[in-house]
């Protein structure tokens, strides 16, 4: 549409990870690439780990980050997960406050239960991928993804940079369930996400990703 209206207009787009079409148009010389891979000042990498599901792991990581005074992100794509999840652990951790976000809930109540959460009144949301992208809150550093066999590479990725956008130090965790035989691609996607742990790691990702899925071109 913009070359539609001037032709000699120059059209820069901006992505911590391009999709695999458009990396594909870069790699190919399509389209040109520039990197920017310098951090901002005192931001520290994130430490990752994957782990097979365990209620030990889960409620280790929210009484950590509570206990130093941060907030915590638990995501599941499933929405009957996430309320399961909220019944138990509002439970279990009866000291700790918890907020619950998904998509197609009421507009008010998402903005309340994210208002919330930014002034700290409560320590622990439990959402779907809806905080993917455009949140930024520099006092939550540590984030839960359960089932994360079943995320695309560059949402893992996009996921984990939820965290760590402060000078503290941040953690992701990455849950698969036990019982349960994962697919190549998926143990490829966790394999990679942990292997790009460092500052300025997107380009890396976005190869690894366009590997995986392939360009998308038909010839």
């Amino acid at each position: 549409k913009i070359k539609l209206f001037r032709d000699s207009v120059d059209v820069l787009s901006l992505s911590a990870t391009p999709i695999p079409r458009s990396m594909n148009l870069a790699l190919s010389g399509i389209c040109s690439i520039s990197m920017l891979q310098t951090p901002p000042r005192l931001r520290l990498p994130i430490i990752t780990h994957v782990e097979y599901y365990n209620d030990r792991v889960i409620k280790g990581a929210i009484d950590f980050e509570v206990g130093r005074g941060g907030q915590v992100y638990f995501v599941d794509n499933s929405v009957d997960n996430l309320r399961g999840f909220y019944s138990y652990l509002s439970k279990d951790l009866s000291g700790i406050s918890f907020g619950f976000v998904y998509g197609s809930l009421p507009a008010n109540s998402l903005l309340q239960t994210m208002e919330d959460f930014i002034n700290k009144k409560t320590q622990v949301l439990l959402s779907t991928t809806i905080i993917e992208s455009g949140i930024d809150i520099g006092s939550t550093n540590s984030i839960i993804i359960n089932n994360a066999h079943l995320f695309g590479l560059s949402q893992l990725y996009q996921l984990r940079g939820r965290v760590g956008r402060s000078g503290i130090q941040a953690f992701a965790w990455f849950l698969v369930p036990r019982k349960f035989s994962l697919a190549p691609d998926g143990v490829k996607r966790l394999k990679a996400i942990v292997k790009h742990s460092a500052l300025g790691v997107g380009y890396q990702v976005s190869l690894a990703d366009l590997d995986l899925r392939g360009s998308g071109s038909l010839f």
